[in-house]
């Protein structure tokens, strides 16, 4: 499918079973039409022509019952213009040398290792001085050392599949083949990712395999009838505007199995984040109108065949639902995903941060309520870009208080997810303490690093994500019964929080205290002899009030030893 390069010329296919007549236009042939002929069933449509190079335009004149003519991008083409132009572009596949052996031969599904990913927007992330995107290679660089610096091991970039508009952040997609023209071609994406491989940096893509654009040049009423989309208006238009592909089609599923499987393998993503799952599970995304059993065989065939050409790509679920079996393996009657997002989780933390320090003490189970939970499945812990857009507030902002409040709570929010089971995920800005919510049209507010309490924050986040990336008792029992323990979950008008997590030959002790008081807190010491002190987040490096001891030695301790901890303060100890 698509254009392809030979000998004999460029061999161009597509499919559209209820068009009259198509042909291939472009600049190869001056716009003129060429004929494509039908081939196999009849329901493809095929032409070879010669003299096609590399980077030259062209469209599928589609010819209709309705004696409509409408020019096509080629649902299959490997790149296309620049939006808002529409054309594809000629693409060689074969043309770009890989220096990313050593990576694509270690590389894993992280389970057992940590798995620390930083969330980007390209077009957002940094822009140059004169307000324009940087290409995928401009960009390798510094985005890539940067994360690396901060601690962070994997990037997710939010969807690069060419779309017309920018305000869909790449959700509303035409062409689904094709690396977006606005960062540069697809050698330039391919050259960012194998920067990022010989740097140890992994990289993921939002896979968007729900939805499509309207736009008439794509996929919509491609042959004049619905050959992507379903039938019937009811199912037809999804809750964005959009389309909604046909699951239940072969040549649907073919065309987004095949998808998935070219950004791997032609791109070496390492691995795929499937955008509103709930969506395909259930019709409409609503539990209420049932199961949608052929998207549900279709996600499942797509997980168990990914997974059987590669192992070690990672398949990531964005779920809202309780649906059973999401990262239980396809051959178990599960859907064959490594991780699900963590949702409820999310919702449960941040709105137990929204709230005043007196009121935690009525909610003070949201932050227990995922530890119930979260062996059910592989959970990924998400503070991504859909926290700080829509009025909802960047995450600091979202802190109960005044300013100078708003820092220590993110700090210990941010301690009680590094060190709660499950993988991670945070949003760029957060790891600065942005105030201002995330807006695709400008780069992030960099400038406020020169205020100390935001240059303070993030030496705290990236001190954090150091810490949890080099100490393997919070990643490598993440999903073992073994891994974590509460020590004290029963601290309701004290707010304080008191867990273990566990290792293979490390155990590290987390103490919360998220009420507005210092307290004191009286530490069953019976089981170790020594308490090396990981990170407190009350220190002053980072802002706080508190100068602490590297460590601190605990001998001949026979029953406790008092904790004191300042109010909104997450420490951290090694404990032997």
């Amino acid at each position: 499918m698509g254009c392809h390069l030979t000998e004999e010329g460029a061999v161009f296919c597509t499919f559209a079973p209820a068009a009259t007549s198509i042909s291939v236009i472009g600049e190869f042939t001056n716009w003129l039409e060429e004929s494509m002929h039908r081939i196999y069933d009849g329901n493809f449509w095929e032409c070879t022509i010669p003299n096609v190079k590399r980077g030259m335009k062209y469209k599928f004149r589609v010819n209709r019952k309705d004696g409509i003519s409408i020019d096509h991008a080629d649902l299959y083409g490997f790149a296309m213009e620049k939006p808002p132009m529409s054309a594809s572009v000629v693409e060689n596949l074969e043309a770009f040398q890989w220096n990313d052996s050593k990576w694509m031969n270690k590389r894993n599904d992280c389970k057992n290792s940590a798995l620390n990913i930083y969330e980007v927007h390209l077009g957002s992330w940094r822009k140059k001085i004169d307000d324009t995107w940087y290409s995928y290679k401009e960009i390798a660089k510094q985005l890539i050392d940067y994360v690396k610096r901060k601690g962070y091991n994997y990037i997710e970039i939010m969807p690069i599949a060419e779309h017309p508009c920018d305000s869909s952040w790449g959700y509303q997609q035409t062409g689904f083949y094709s690396p977006t023209a606005r960062y540069g071609t697809p050698d330039e994406l391919r050259y960012f990712i194998d920067y990022a491989h010989q740097n140890d940096v992994g990289v993921i893509l939002d896979f968007v395999p729900v939805h499509f654009a309207v736009d008439g040049y794509a996929l919509a009423e491609y042959d004049g009838t619905a050959l992507y989309e379903y039938p019937h208006i009811d199912v037809s238009m999804s809750e964005w505007g959009s389309k909604n592909f046909n699951h239940s089609r072969g040549e649907v599923q073919s065309f987004l199995q095949s998808c998935a499987y070219y950004w791997l393998k032609e791109f070496h993503f390492d691995g795929i984040r499937i955008d509103a799952l709930s969506n395909i599970i259930y019709w409409y995304g609503k539990e209420d109108r049932g199961i949608n059993e052929r998207a549900v065989e279709f996600i499942k065939h797509m997980n168990w065949a990914l997974k059987s050409r590669d192992t070690s790509v990672m398949l990531i679920a964005e779920d809202s639902t309780s649906f059973d079996g999401v990262t239980r393996p396809v051959d178990k009657n599960g859907l064959g995903f490594d991780y699900k997002w963590d949702l409820g989780w999310m919702n449960d933390t941040l709105a137990y941060f929204k709230t005043h320090p007196y009121d935690r003490q009525i909610d003070y189970h949201k932050l227990t309520f995922s530890m119930m939970y979260f062996r059910s499945e592989n959970y990924l812990l998400p503070l991504s870009h859909d926290e700080v857009v829509h009025g909802k507030a960047t995450i600091v902002q979202k802190m109960h208080g005044e300013y100078e409040e708003k820092f220590p709570q993110a700090r210990a929010l941010y301690m009680y997810m590094y060190t709660h089971p499950g993988k991670k995920l945070n949003f760029m800005g957060n790891e600065i303490g942005q105030l201002r919510e995330w807006d695709e049209r400008r780069e992030q507010d960099w400038d406020i690093l020169k205020y100390p309490v935001h240059d303070s924050f993030a030496r705290y986040i990236s001190d954090l994500c150091g810490i949890y990336q080099n100490n393997p008792a919070l990643y490598e029992m993440d999903y073992e019964d073994g891994g974590f323990k509460w020590i004290d979950c029963h601290q309701e008008s004290k707010c304080l929080y008191v867990f273990e997590r566990i290792g293979k030959t490390q155990r590290i002790l987390i103490i919360l205290n998220l009420s507005d008081k210092k307290q004191v807190y009286p530490l069953n010491a019976k089981d170790f002899t020594s308490m090396k002190l990981l990170l407190a987040s009350d220190n002053e490096i980072y802002g706080g009030t508190e100068t602490y001891q590297k460590d601190l030695s605990i001998i001949s301790v026979k029953n406790s030893i008092d904790i004191q901890i300042n109010a909104f303060t997450g420490v951290m100890y090694e404990i032997r």
